[in-house]
């Protein structure tokens, strides 16, 4: 179905090739998972099946690619939106309506698929994917979650034979996750459905892969099946990290496989006390933070209903639940920017309310990171990024000293657009620890990110704990509270209904709960890293740690 012979692309301004010599082949009804690090070239695959490499991206494309017997060379995107469907990493970028329902059926239009044909899509879609009451929506008022949903949904009206999906669970929650998956194997075993996707969060998507094509850096593409990929792989979810460890053959993709060879495992670790994965906060200080009776409405629809949260220095804690819960509308209340119907929150050494301070007071008082911190960055270089932090905020430690801190080597000239997903994330962080806020929120802090950057993300917010700071990260990523949080908050149509130490409230949740808890339940281990320590010589170990933290 997908044919790469021989495929080099160059980009005009690039040292090197971002792909070099790629040859592969995708059978009709294959789900093929690219996996690799940020910025090894797996967007360039993408869109190399579909035209937009090179046509809409500039560079050259050396080889040939082919699409059930369409060279894109010669087809560009607009002739191939019959035969490939794309999902890219940000659904806002592919929106051209107004409306969740008005989205479904905009392809189909293109197509001059005929009325009656296109209605019974929508509703199937619609049921599909669980959008049926969202229908009449309009997009910017949906969760990053649900505008992802819906930007998959938007492609699949369309019936094509070859879906491109770029980080398709990168927004949405456990369960969300999950349902989108299982609808994307169904057209895959169903209806012989041909899927490329590449994903950070290998640990949701590798044991429906039937193949993996793994970009190790160096333009390369090595193939084959899951297992034999990511046993040597310079990237591996915590299953596969702790298969490493304990010497397992063949090596367990799914949790079902790893419980049963984990069993003399379990009967090893049984009465070993793991190591706790972070310092254990210093407990009894004064909040730094005090909300009560907080609540958010939109067109009289509660978003947040009376909610009460107390926040403490040196403490991490995430916010959690399903997309649409109201994570984000609770963090712009906190922070003052977003509207807030009723309640009231109090900042340590804030001259007031952060909702009746200007824009530069709420700012020193609380700094948040939104869902996409590109949405902060305006000016043309990183130079000219922390020279304006710097202008409004005349007190604090200079913005770009906070930089080299978080990523250093960042030139001054790059354009900010040019930047990395995690090297964005922590411009937007330095720019907005320049204001040196007690209280730093974060909203869905590792979209994009591979494990690698999450590690380092890890230290980040380790460092900034130890600081006495605050902080609060909204995620679905229940790997990375696994290793960050102290605590965890769960919403729930917009209240609060759970709040308790990560141990307790994420092992005891069959949703939230991480990979290591379920391979290794009921012992009280969180990541893969607090039992290596204790396999003492079991296993040949090979590649561990080689994930980057993924665990």
């Amino acid at each position: 179905m997908i044919t790469f012979d021989r495929v080099t692309v160059h980009y005009d301004d690039a040292d090197r090739p971002a792909l070099r010599e790629v040859d592969l082949t995708v059978e009709e009804g294959e789900l093929c998972l690219v996996v690799g690090h940020t910025g090894v070239g797996k967007s360039t695959l993408l869109g190399a099946v579909n035209g937009l490499v090179p046509h809409f991206t500039g560079g050259t494309l050396y080889g040939r690619v082919t699409v059930d017997g369409r060279d894109t060379a010669h087809h560009p995107p607009r002739e191939l939106a019959d035969l490939v469907g794309v999902v890219g990493q940000d659904p806002l970028d592919g929106f051209v309506t107004d409306t969740v329902e008005e989205e479904l059926a905009y392809a189909m239009e293109q197509l001059a698929i005929p009325p009656a044909t296109m209605r019974k899509r929508v509703e199937e879609t619609l049921d599909l994917l669980g959008l049926a009451e969202l229908r009449h929506r309009a997009l910017y008022e949906l969760s990053g979650g649900q505008q992802q949903r819906v930007a998959i949904g938007s492609v699949l009206t369309a019936h094509p034979r070859v879906l491109v999906l770029d980080e398709p669970t990168s927004a949405l929650d456990p369960t969300a996750a999950d349902e989108v998956l299982a609808a994307v194997t169904r057209l895959v075993h169903d209806l012989g459905v041909t899927v490329l996707m590449a994903e950070h969060r290998l640990e949701r998507v590798v044991q429906y892969a039937d193949r993996v094509v793994h970009l190790p850096g160096d333009g390369r593409a090595v193939t084959g099946a899951p297992a034999d990929i990511l046993r040597t792989s310079t990237i591996a979810p915590p299953i596969v990290e702790l298969g490493r460890a304990a010497g397992w053959s063949p090596l367990p993709l799914s949790i079902r496989d790893a419980r049963r060879a984990a069993a003399p495992l379990r009967t090893r670790l049984s009465g070993r006390t793991p190591a706790p994965v972070r310092p254990v906060p210093p407990a009894g200080g004064p909040p730094l933070l005090t909300a009560r009776g907080v609540t958010v409405a939109y067109h009289g629809i509660p978003a947040v209903r009376e909610v009460d949260l107390v926040l403490h220095g040196g403490e991490v804690t995430a916010l959690m639940g399903r997309n649409g819960s109201g994570k984000s509308s609770l963090l712009w209340a906190l922070q003052g920017s977003g509207p807030r119907r009723a309640g009231t929150v109090k900042v340590a050494g804030a001259p007031g309310d952060p909702h009746t301070l200007s824009a530069a007071e709420a700012r020193r008082a609380v700094g948040l990171v939104p869902q996409t911190p590109a949405d902060l960055l305006y000016l043309e270089s990183v130079q000219q990024e922390l020279g304006q932090a710097d202008t409004e905020s005349a007190a604090g430690e200079p913005a770009r000293a906070v930089l080299n801190r978080l990523a250093p080597g960042i030139p001054d000239d790059t354009h900010p657009r040019d930047l990395s997903e995690g090297q964005k994330l922590a411009l937007v962080l330095a720019i907005q620890l320049s204001a040196a806020p007690r209280v730093l929120l974060l909203d869905e802090p590792t979209r994009g990110l591979d494990y690698r950057a999450k590690t380092e993300l890890v230290r980040i917010v380790d460092a900034l704990a130890a600081e006495g700071r605050a902080v609060v990260i909204s995620t679905h990523d229940v790997e990375f509270v696994a290793r960050a949080a102290d605590r965890v908050v769960v919403m729930a149509e917009g209240d609060l209904v759970a709040d308790g130490p990560t141990t307790e409230v994420i092992v005891s949740s069959p949703v939230f709960a991480p990979q290591t808890a379920k391979i290794l339940a009921p012992l009280p281990f969180l990541t893969v890293h607090q039992a290596i320590p204790l396999l003492g010589g079991d296993g040949d170990g090979a590649g561990v740690g080689a994930g980057g933290g993924g665990s």
